[in-house]
């Protein structure tokens, strides 16, 4: 019976990390689907396999990291066309980014309820802008000492290389932790509001992001609406509709980005996707927050109130009649 539970164990263990390894690496394909070159280097405003690694380690823990690396190199051999000692160390950087930043977030204490606004905050700060140094100093390095990268481009695609993991933490790892809690619907659930919201958000961000009026502030408010009424199941699908729409955009050259060289465009949506990636973000945590001190001190009065009803004095006893017959003033 033991052997028969470690065996299971161990299967799943593996079953897992090959899970995470296949979802890294179709990520990845879809991530090239917006891919852009600067200077000979292959980068993405937005590169989804980060946010799914740090998401896999939040759920399952440091023991899957060899399926991140194994995601990993799959990548690497699949642009290159080869295994190399180069690959093999760009494997290596985006396997140590996500690990370092879910040893930072542990060291704080992180929720991945994201119930906090400093879980909010450190996720942006040291799950994404922190922690993704690590892959993009990695990668671009490795690019430099294989004579693929010119000195003089170095800081250019390092640039790039560190907005797209960020941001991939930033829109995806969110999206994950959502996902993580998700429920099959009640009837009693806002269905007409979330219908609205979605149907506006779609909207909205077409509008935003393809016409020519460079309205793209028009998504704020529906991030904001989504973060007041739904929270983060709410305002981060919202975030990565956007993210992803605007991306699409951006390689098609319309709206906003319309006569804009590569380098701007990816300046453009980096910023993009930063601010709507922190409004959705860290707005949702603060709602939850404020509801979850709001429930506590509903709590805390109520029990109070039990309390002080329990130590109250208790009423007078009334004396029992005597039955003499006599009244004031007979004596």
């Amino acid at each position: 019976m033991i052997r028969s539970k470690e065996s299971r164990r161990r299967a799943v263990a593996v079953l897992q990390v090959l899970g995470v390894a296949a979802a890294y690496y179709v990520s990845a394909q879809l991530g090239f689907l917006q891919e852009m070159v600067v200077h000979s280097s292959v980068v993405t405003p937005l590169w989804p396999p980060t946010g799914i690694a740090l998401g896999a380690l939040l759920y399952l823990g440091i023991r899957i990291w060899p399926g991140i690396a194994l995601g990993a190199m799959l990548t690497i051999i699949d642009i290159s066309g080869s295994a190399t000692l180069y690959g093999a160390g760009i494997a290596a950087g985006n396997t140590l980014a996500p690990l370092c930043a879910l040893l930072m977030l542990r060291r704080i204490g992180f929720r991945v309820e994201l119930d906090r606004l400093r879980d909010g905050v450190a996720l942006v700060f040291l799950g994404a802008l922190l922690g993704m140094l690590i892959s993009a100093t990695v990668g671009a390095g490795v690019l430099m000492l294989s004579d693929k990268l010119p000195l003089n481009r170095f800081w250019l695609v390092w640039s790039a290389w560190w907005v797209g993991d960020a941001m991939g933490v930033l829109v995806v790892t969110p999206f994950l932790l959502v996902l993580r809690r998700a429920r099959l619907p009640r009837l009693t659930d806002r269905w007409a509001e979330a219908t609205l919201l979605l149907v506006v958000a779609v909207a909205a961000t077409v509008v935003a992001t393809r016409s020519s009026l460079s309205m793209i502030y028009l998504v704020f408010p529906v991030l904001i609406w989504a973060a007041l009424r739904f929270k983060l199941p709410g305002s981060a699908p919202c975030a990565l509709l956007v993210s992803v729409l605007a991306i699409v955009s951006g390689q098609d050259g319309v709206g906003p980005f319309h006569d804009h060289t590569v380098l701007e465009v990816l300046v453009n949506l980096a910023i993009l996707n930063g601010c709507v990636a922190l409004t959705a973000l860290l707005l949702a945590a603060i709602v939850t927050e404020h509801q979850n001190i709001r429930r506590e001190t509903e709590l805390a009065c109520e029990e109070l109130a039990a309390l002080v009803e329990q130590l109250a004095p208790l009423p007078p006893i009334p004396r029992p009649d005597t039955g003499t017959g006599l009244q004031d003033g007979d004596v």
